[in-house]
């Protein structure tokens, strides 16, 4: 594979703190990587440098000649005047670039639905993320340098760029590379080959690991696990030689010199510590079996001023909902669909149009926003004031913590205790409201976007934490990671006012969207009547969630023999999918024993990602078998 850029020994500091030291890396055609580390650790700063538009304090970063380098950073900024053509296309006639399959195929997976003539500056936070990405995509460069890609991006949108980059990097021949910054761990599986974790531990070391998200947590965790074996082994060499010293008379003669610098070597060998993090599991008041219900809710919205043609739109339609004790719900849907809304019904922010939304006596509810700029009335206080304010002390194990032994547990450490809220960064902020909702001991959580700004680290103790906790929860995400592993359903909010269950979880949801997609295109092409086609025309009529709204086109019944079909077509998916099952964990312990060995590693992987495309056609061979058997 051609060499297409290094990075040779790089040194950056900012103020006081030394983000990279001695950092040196390779950039090969084909490579796909993943960079991973804590909030602040220096991960944009590092696709910066290797981009060439920030210069390192020492050491080089070279690039062959004529390299062609695009970059993705966290601003979407559109300049006054410009329309989405423009940021897209620049000046280049439509007929340049109108034929080109790829180009096109960039703008039905992140334009279709908006005007390229539009002014840029209407545009949403995500709408401008999407028009950035298609931007760098119909351009030709060698290097692509994405920043926090899938930020404001649905499951959907998160879905396609995977694919799409899948398809560009990872086809034989393929020429170039891609560096990404993504706390989205599915999609760092899906896409990387390869993990750099700045490990922001104050060394300015960036370690490599071969591989994807799930090959880098393993393998880090062998270090980890090799790391204190070695930390044991020293411990106990620098116990024997204090306790040598300690002997006293005797040992008083030239020996003690030699003693005291092997104890100082002992000790200066020891490496620092990572910043730990702990989410600790805090009492939870009790629920009793009548939590939330919404019963035959309507929810519209007015239409948007200064557009006397705009009708209302109607969010929820005739809509019943019922959440038990202990429910574990992941809310997916189209942008616009409610689901930030559906969230103000259950918090009780927002009342219904119609309906009622009755509450359980014994609920205490909690609602993480997505506003972290909620906590600038308070940016004045310092954090550990903050929880002070809610609560001196909490309960946890049955220990008192104080409100300082409590942020320190959440990763702040003493110094950062003490800094005020607007000095925090956009994760810690996160970090700091997810903990102010958690002392008040909720039994009900509502989460919106939970994994915005958080890194990986936090995350997965965020799971650790909702593994375990006993209430019931509510979570809108696009992190399918996140859902798969904290939530028990998930139901689609499909923009056709009803609330959809999925029994096939996300993967049901895209296939639905899907189908949405091509009925309403070839309603379009066959001059259909009706703007687009609804959830029920795409075979998305809801259920399993009492909600309303049946499909509008009758299909004829299934004959007796196309129904004993599609049950031994079932009985042999699931058999084939329980097969799959146990593959799936034979192989994961074979990762786990063979963590350090590279090309092992690489080709596990490589038979897990086949195991996933095989049941990923079966689930959608189920679907469809069991939609004979409604």
């Amino acid at each position: 594979m051609a060499h297409l850029l290094g990075a040779d020994d790089i040194r950056l500091v900012v103020g006081t703190r030394t983000l990279l030291d001695g950092v040196s890396l390779g950039l090969d055609d084909g490579d796909r990587v993943g960079v991973v580390g804590p909030n602040g650790a220096g991960k944009s700063t590092l696709l910066r440098l290797l981009a060439g538009t920030a210069v390192p304090d020492a050491g080089r970063v070279t690039r062959v000649g004529g390299l062609r380098i695009g970059m993705l950073d966290q601003r979407d900024e559109s300049p006054a005047g410009t329309s989405i053509r423009d940021l897209v296309h620049g000046e280049s006639a439509e007929h340049t670039w109108a034929g080109d399959a790829g180009i096109r195929a960039v703008h039905a997976g992140l334009l279709g639905d908006l005007d390229l003539d539009a002014p840029a500056n209407t545009l949403s936070g995500g709408q401008r993320r999407r028009v950035a990405l298609a931007a760098l995509l119909v351009a030709d460069h060698d290097v692509l340098f994405l920043d926090e890609p899938t930020n404001h991006l649905d499951v959907e949108g998160v879905a396609w760029l995977a694919e799409h980059l899948q398809a560009r990097y990872a086809r034989p021949g393929a020429r170039g590379a891609l560096v990404v910054v993504t706390h989205d761990r599915w999609f760092l599986d899906a896409v990387c080959t390869r993990m750099w974790e700045v490990t922001g531990d104050g060394s300015g070391a960036v370690e490599g690991y071969e591989g994807g998200y799930a090959a880098y947590v393993l393998a880090r965790a062998e270090r980890a696990r090799t790391a204190a074996v070695t930390a044991e082994k020293r411990n106990n060499l620098l116990r024997k030689e204090l306790a040598w010293l300690r002997r006293g008379a005797p040992a008083r003669t030239s020996k003690p010199k030699f003693r005291l610098d092997a104890a100082a070597a002992l000790i200066a060998d020891e490496p620092n510590p990572r910043d730990t993090l702990e989410l600790t599991r805090m009492a939870t008041r009790r629920l009793g079996k009548d939590v939330l219900d919404l019963e035959d809710v309507t929810v519209r919205m007015p239409a948007r001023d200064g557009d006397p043609d705009a009708a209302e739109k109607v969010l929820f339609d005739d809509v019943t909902w019922r959440l038990g004790p202990g429910d574990r719900y992941g809310v997916v849907g189209v942008n616009g669909a409610g689901k930030t809304t559906l969230l103000r019904l259950l918090a009780g922010r927002l009342a219904p149009n119609e309906g009622t939304v009755k509450r359980g006596k014994t609920i205490h509810v909690a609602e993480l926003t997505q506003d972290i700029d909620e906590l600038d009335a308070i940016g004045g206080l310092r954090v550990v004031e903050v929880i002070e304010q809610e609560k001196r002390t909490v309960a946890v194990d049955g220990k008192e913590l104080t409100a300082a032994q409590l942020v320190e547990r959440l990763g702040f450490t003493r110094e950062r205790s003490q800094t005020l809220v607007r000095d925090l960064s956009g994760g810690e902020r996160r970090r700091l409201q997810l903990l102010r909702l958690l002392v008040g001991e909720p039994n009900v959580l509502l989460l919106d976007e939970p994994t915005n700004d958080l890194d990986t680290d936090t995350l997965a103790a965020i799971e650790d934490l909702l593994d375990g906790w006993p209430g019931t929860l509510v979570v809108v995400s696009h992190d399918r990671y996140l859902l798969e592993r904290v939530c028990d359903r998930e139901v689609a909010l499909l923009g056709d006012g009803t609330i959809r269950d999925l029994p096939g979880g996300v993967e049901e949801y895209l296939a639905l969207r899907k189908a949405m997609i091509a009925a309403a295109a070839g309603s379009s092409r066959a001059g259909g009547t009706r703007a687009g086609a609804t959830a029920g025309e795409a075979g998305a009529s809801s259920s399993g969630t009492g909600s309303s709204g049946d499909a509008t086109d009758a299909q004829p019944a299934p004959s007796g023999a196309d129904v004993r079909a599609a049950k031994k077509e079932i009985g042999r998916i699931e058999r084939r999918l329980s097969k799959i099952a146990e593959l799936e964990a034979r192989l994961h312990d074979k990762m786990a024993a063979q963590a350090t060995d590279h090309a092992a590693i690489l080709d596990l992987d490589k038979q897990l990602r086949e195991l996933a495309d095989e049941k990923e056609t079966l689930e959608t061979e189920w679907m469809e078998a069991a939609e004979l058997l409604d």
